[in-house]
This record gives C-alpha cells, sequence and structure tokens, in this order.
C-alpha cells in the first residue's frame, strides 16, 4: 500500500454550497446553452424533492418553487480541484492531480509521521468533512489501480500485489478507467469484469483494441510503471466568492469572509507557511473594488485570530457602495515559525498569548497604536530608544534604566532622593545641538517611589527623569 486516491465526486456543488449560508436548502448547479439549460449537478435536499442530473431547468422550477440555482463554471471547479491539491500537500509532497475529481497522494513516506493508515486516513476524512467536501478514499500499491477501485469503493485498503489483483478482478468494466469505446466494445463481447479482460489473450486484446487498452491494464496491475507530475502550490492565494445579492451590511459579509479566511488557513497549513499581509478586495457594480488591507507584526496562521483579525478591519472600513462578491488575496507568504510554549505551562487557562493580545489591540486600535521599541546607538535617554512597527528588542545592558521614560525632564521638588544605585555620566551630543552632560542614578523620593534622577555633572539641582515599577 503506497498511495492513495481521495475522489471528489461532488466538487463542484460542495464548492458551490460553500458560498451558501443554508447548505441545507435545495440547489442546483445548471450548465447549457440559453434556450436549453439543464441541472449539472443537486444537492440532496434538492435530490430529495425529485430532482435529477440531467432534468430540464423549466422542470425543475416547476416542481420546486423558489430553488436556488447557479451556474456550473469549469474554471471555478478548477480551483477547487487546485485548493485541494494544496491543503493534500501538507500530507506528502507527491500529490497529483491528473484525473478531474480526484486526488492521488503518496503516503508511505508519511505514515511515520501521520500515524499507520487507519489513523492518517480518519485525519484525512475529518478535515475534508470541515471543509466541506463529499469523498471517498481507497489505498492500493500503485496509483491507477487506486483511481480505479475509488469508483466503486470507499475505505478499501489493500497492500499486496495478490489481493490487488483479486478486488481490480471484480471491478465492472466500464468503471475500470477504459475509454467508453473500449468498455463498450469489451460488453458487446460479453465480457462484463475486469477479470474477464485480464483473462482474454494479450495478442487478440492488441489486434481488436487500441494500445491503450493494454497499456491501462499493465498499468492496473503494477506491470508497468506510470510516470506523474507532481503538483507544487504557489507563491500567492487568491479565493473569491460571489455574494448571489448585493449587501451593503458588513455583518453580511461575515459568512464569506470566515469561509475564505479558513480556506487560507487551510492553504498555510498545506504549504506550512504563515502570512503577514493580504487584502480583501469588495467588488462592486459599476465601482472600482474596495481594498481593505490586513497587516500583522508577525507570520500567523491561525484561522481563528485571521478571521478575527480581518473582522476588525472589515468593520472598520468605510465602504461607499453595496458589495456584490468579497475576495481574499495573500501575496506575502514568509515561512512560519510556531511560538515557543514550555511543556507545563503555565499561563492561566483564560488568559491570552501575548502574540494574540498584541493583533487584536492593533485591530481594535489602529495599527499606529500599538508599536515595538528598537536600541537606538545613542547614550542620551530621550534618543536612545525608538519606535517601530516589529517586535524591536531591548539588550540586557539598558536594563538599568526605566521603562517609563518622561516626555521630558521635570525639576524633583521636595527633600532630596535616596540613592540605590552607581551612577551613569553621560556626556555627548554636541555634535548635533543637543549637548548633555548629566550624572543618573536610582533613587527612592520622599513618597517612596523609586525614580530615574539626575544632576548636571557639575552639581545643582536634581531633575526626575523616569520611574520605576
Amino acid at each position: 500500500m503506497r498511495w492513495a486516491c481521495i475522489l471528489l465526486p461532488r466538487l463542484a456543488l460542495d464548492g458551490a454550497l460553500r458560498r451558501c449560508a443554508d447548505p441545507q436548502a435545495p440547489l442546483a448547479l445548471v450548465s447549457g446553452g440559453r434556450q436549453r439549460r439543464m441541472l449539472h449537478a443537486v444537492n440532496p435536499p434538492a435530490r430529495a424533492l425529485g430532482l435529477r442530473r440531467g432534468m430540464a431547468l423549466t422542470a425543475a422550477q416547476a416542481l420546486v418553487h423558489g430553488l436556488a440555482t447557479l451556474d456550473h463554471d469549469p474554471a471555478e471547479e478548477a480551483r477547487w480541484h487546485r485548493f485541494l491539491a494544496a491543503w493534500a500537500y501538507r500530507f506528502s509532497s507527491q500529490v497529483n492531480t491528473r484525473w478531474p475529481h480526484a486526488l492521488l497522494v503518496e503516503i508511505r513516506g508519511s505514515l511515520g509521521l501521520f500515524g499507520p493508515w487507519p489513523r492518517f486516513e480518519a485525519q484525512l476524512r475529518e478535515e475534508l468533512r470541515q471543509l466541506g467536501f463529499a469523498h471517498r478514499i481507497v489505498a492500493a500499491p500503485n496509483p491507477v489501480a487506486a483511481r480505479a477501485l475509488a469508483n466503486v469503493h470507499d475505505g478499501l485498503a489493500v497492500e499486496a500485489e495478490a489481493p490487488l489483483r483479486r478486488v481490480l478482478g471484480q471491478l465492472p468494466v466500464e468503471r475500470a478507467g477504459f475509454a467508453p469505446e473500449a468498455a463498450a466494445a469489451f460488453n458487446r463481447m460479453g465480457v462484463r469484469q475486469l477479470r474477464q479482460v485480464m483473462a482474454l489473450p494479450r495478442d487478440g486484446i492488441a489486434r481488436r483494441f487500441p494500445a491503450a487498452v493494454l497499456r491501462h491494464l499493465d498499468e492496473l496491475t503494477g506491470a508497468r510503471e506510470v510516470a506523474l507530475d507532481w503538483y507544487r502550490p504557489p507563491d500567492r492565494f487568491d479565493m473569491r466568492i460571489e455574494l448571489g445579492h448585493e449587501t451593503g451590511s458588513s455583518q453580511a459579509l461575515l459568512f464569506p469572509l470566515r469561509r475564505l479566511v479558513s480556506d487560507l488557513a487551510a492553504y498555510l497549513a498545506g504549504r506550512d507557511g504563515g502570512v503577514q499581509r493580504f487584502t480583501l478586495m469588495l467588488e462592486h457594480e459599476g465601482r472600482t473594488d474596495t481594498r481593505v488591507p490586513v497587516g500583522l507584526l508577525a507570520p500567523e496562521r491561525e484561522a481563528a485570530l485571521l478571521f478575527e483579525l480581518a473582522q476588525g478591519r472589515l468593520e472598520q472600513a468605510t465602504v461607499p457602495a453595496p458589495v456584490r462578491a468579497i475576495a481574499l488575496v495573500a501575496e506575502e507568504l514568509p515561512a512560519f515559525v510556531p511560538a515557543h510554549r514550555e511543556l507545563f505551562d503555565e499561563r492561566p487557562q483564560q488568559a491570552v498569548a501575548w502574540e494574540q493580545l498584541r493583533e487584536r489591540l492593533r485591530a481594535r486600535l489602529g495599527e499606529a497604536a500599538v508599536h515595538g521599541l528598537r536600541v537606538q546607538a545613542d547614550h542620551r535617554p530621550e534618543k536612545a530608544w525608538s519606535a517601530e512597527g516589529g517586535e524591536g528588542d531591548a539588550p540586557g545592558a539598558m536594563s538599568h534604566r526605566p521603562g517609563w521614560l518622561l516626555p521630558r525632564p521635570i525639576p524633583l521638588r521636595g527633600p532630596p532622593p535616596v540613592e540605590l544605585g552607581g551612577c551613569e555620566r553621560i556626556e555627548t551630543g554636541w555634535w548635533d545641538g543637543g549637548d548633555v552632560r548629566r550624572d543618573y542614578r536610582v533613587a527612592r523620593l520622599a513618597t517612596g517611589q523609586q525614580a530615574w534622577v539626575y544632576q548636571p555633572v557639575r552639581g545643582g539641582d536634581w531633575w526626575l527623569h523616569g520611574w520605576f515599577a
């Protein structure tokens, strides 16, 4: 057992249902020309009302009043196929999208990381269920056999060649992956199962059928290797959801926004990366799109945090017109390094990690309201620190200085302070007009507070410049 095939029988429909706030409402995908519109796919509630694939749209609307319909877009279906390939890339570096509605994943190299196949398969199914895609999963020794067996099986896992030939032999010829013309010719010969095809003389098959038939038969049994191209995730995430109606309420955009952010988080997990900046594009009818930028101080990929930040930015944005579609575009996808955590975390259960608190404050108060501090090469206290958008740093050499520095020194009134530490003399700044000559000390004031005070080098009054916690 080396390959898993994930078959997605309702890929286009499931992709459309992810846009719907109520997936239990009857829905049909429609295709065909303007004069003859047909049902391309229907969801289970619509099927329970008697609707079927291939039914005329007029007949379906007569049968189900108020039926919701969406146009089937093959390009949109292909985008969902690529999205799920990016998701599967998280589990294996060898992912193939050769067959429509299916993903082939090499699993032998991943079993050591994700556990034995039953546990690995359960994780795949759970994540696909959360993403909202119906599926069938089969594991087999070669990729072509896994793809064919997925046509009729779900949950089957074949590990050896002998059981594989036995299971393949039970496949109906029309479900074994042959071209429709070849499958129809076998049926006319009375050959109904693949084991009967295997029993036919090879020279007879070669005379009566194209070379592709024997080639496919050898690929099914593993006698012939098949060359596969491997999927590589792009360095850009771009997903869009059309609302189906115009809305001017930011609350109405939260459902599609949550979907987009969840897809972004799944994509980032697949490529083991993070996102530091992304943009929400709000599309309007006849107007320029509204851009809502979302920036973070460090790469993140947790869906809940990304959604909370995007929601905060969206609620603060000025939207000039009703919105008919929303898109999420992320072009900066740096490497993601998980935050360091102790094995036994002593934080209270309800406490918020500093990284999350920092991003929440920036989302609520604005990007300029929260910033880091960085040490500069200047001994003057008022010039030794600078604000910046990143984390900043604080070398230990500056630890004897207070964390609370006053905007400017003020005269110290009252009794002289009690000195608690050594003197730090600062004589600098003569070259830029900011000349200072001071002797700083840590001292306790008459009020009991611990302060940072100084005197001019040649003596004089005390000045207060900062407080210690």
